[in-house]
């Protein structure tokens, strides 16, 4: 399957030619020698709100992208592992939110957290540049990779850590066995050309969803059908498509046969879908799906239904979330973190 959903409008092509590289200043704004807090009012830290795996996970997914990454942002990994693998309980689960008091304030799961901390510490056992750090992920990793969330999209973040393990580590049966296991527990694509999707419900991130089917299908044994995982993608796009630009599901998402609301839009589906469309065309050969990318980046810089940017070029921060009425100019982690995964894939492009 190609893709050839959708065409950038003439607005995009003009601010993909002037995307800026990713900058990591508001990042550091956000992080201490603990980890990476939550939530900021506008580009102004919010301690109160503390810490959680979800974010850190995030971040060292990002950090560890970073193919010459300076000693400031290496730094950042370092804090970033340090504070999954204080996560992380001997049997593989790991806790999520930490105050600043540096209490825990949950047990340790298996909810998306779990499935987001695999991932970060598989990007970074694969693609850190410091051999040290590839070296701690990877036992990290190998621990976690052995427990199974029920949650599709927690297993849908660990299938795609585990993907990230396999392209370095091919022959780890461990992050194999993984992967296949998050792709059945994602499903197939319906039968209905119409919602061709493993579910009724669109909820957050959903690329994703469709990305660990495309990752699984290059297992050796028990992957899905290629086609499975592009047909998903294709149609994901198609739907969040308005006059060319993204129109992204809501954070309140759609559920099949109900209308659909176009607010409040949130950068992580936007990152998502970024991150799928790579996938997508490394893995067919298809530069058609860089498409995709040009367009989530496009959303970024004003390519989007209110035609405004959803970033601050004086602080580096994402903006939290597309309203009715333009963007939450609160600057959180989630949403900083959003913009710069987006804009490396941008640079990698360029």
């Amino acid at each position: 399957m190609t893709a050839t959903t959708g065409r950038p409008t003439m607005a995009a092509a003009r601010r993909w030619a002037a995307a800026p590289a990713p900058d990591f200043a508001h990042l550091i704004r956000l992080s201490d020698d603990t980890g990476l807090f939550e939530h900021a009012r506008h580009a102004i830290v919010r301690r109160e709100h503390g810490y959680c795996t979800d974010d850190v996970a995030r971040g060292l997914v990002v950090i560890s992208r970073e193919p010459e990454p300076t000693e400031e942002v290496l730094r950042l990994a370092e804090r970033y592992l340090a504070f999954l693998t204080h996560a992380q309980d001997d049997g593989g689960a790991f806790r999520n939110r930490l105050g600043h008091d540096r209490r825990w304030a949950d047990d340790p799961g298996l909810g998306d957290w779990w499935g987001r901390a695999l991932w970060g510490l598989g990007t970074a056992a694969a693609r850190s540049p410091a051999a040290w750090i590839r070296e701690e992920a990877l036992v990290a990793f190998s621990r976690g990779a052995a427990r199974r969330s029920p949650a599709p999209h927690a297993m849908a973040f660990a299938g795609l850590g585990a993907a990230e393990v396999l392209r370095r580590h091919p022959g780890h049966v461990a992050a194999a066995t993984l992967l296949a296991d998050a792709a059945t527990r994602v499903g197939a694509p319906g039968s209905d050309p119409r919602w061709p999707w493993p579910r009724e419900h669109l909820t957050y991130a959903n690329p994703a969803l469709a990305e660990v089917i495309i990752a699984a299908s290059q297992l050796r044994h028990g992957g899905p059908p290629l086609d499975d995982g592009l047909r998903m993608l294709t149609w994901l796009r198609a739907v969040q498509l308005r006059d060319g630009r993204l129109s992204v599901v809501p954070v309140k998402g759609w559920r099949h046969g109900a209308v659909r609301l176009h607010h409040d839009q949130q950068p992580i589906e936007v990152a998502a879908l970024a991150d799928a469309c790579a996938t997508a065309a490394t893995v067919t050969g298809d530069p058609g799906w860089e498409t995709g990318i040009r367009q989530a980046v496009g959303w970024f810089l004003g390519d989007n239904d209110l035609g405004t940017p959803m970033w601050d070029p004086a602080t580096g921060g994402g903006y939290d979330g597309l309203t009715p009425h333009g963007p939450n100019l609160n600057q959180g982690a989630e949403s900083t973190l959003a913009l710069i995964s987006t804009l490396q894939h941008a640079r990698r492009l360029s």
